[in-house]
């Protein structure tokens, strides 16, 4: 078990998509995303498997969640700054958890 305090140390944020790019290089299909996340933490850079069920037209503009302070990870030539939150479907694919369209950018989920 964790405790609050160990949740509470997540910071996972509103961010609205703003750019979307396939990403060949990946080994399972993924697209690269642009997100921003407001003024307090800015655009910060994801790789999302998530080609299975959005299309990239789909996804721009959208609201999504993701970890805003993990260290960034190197995915192949990427580097990932934000982990963008999403949950498993019937077919083992992501389907990524979305605020509804009031949330406000950079809000914290708490």
């Amino acid at each position: 078990m964790i405790s609050y305090s160990d949740f509470d140390n997540v910071d996972i944020r509103v961010g609205k998509v703003i750019k979307v790019e396939d990403f060949p290089e990946a080994r399972k299909p993924a697209y690269k995303l642009a997100i921003d996340f407001g003024p307090e933490i800015g655009i910060k850079k994801s790789s999302a498997q998530i080609v299975a069920n959005y299309t990239k037209e789909d996804l721009l503009n959208t609201f999504v969640l993701g970890v805003v302070n993990f260290s960034p990870k190197q995915i192949g030539p990427f580097i990932s700054e934000t982990l963008t939150v999403g949950v498993e479907d019937a077919a083992g694919n992501v389907v990524l958890v979305r605020p509804d369209k009031d949330a406000v950018i950079g809000a914290k989920l708490f």
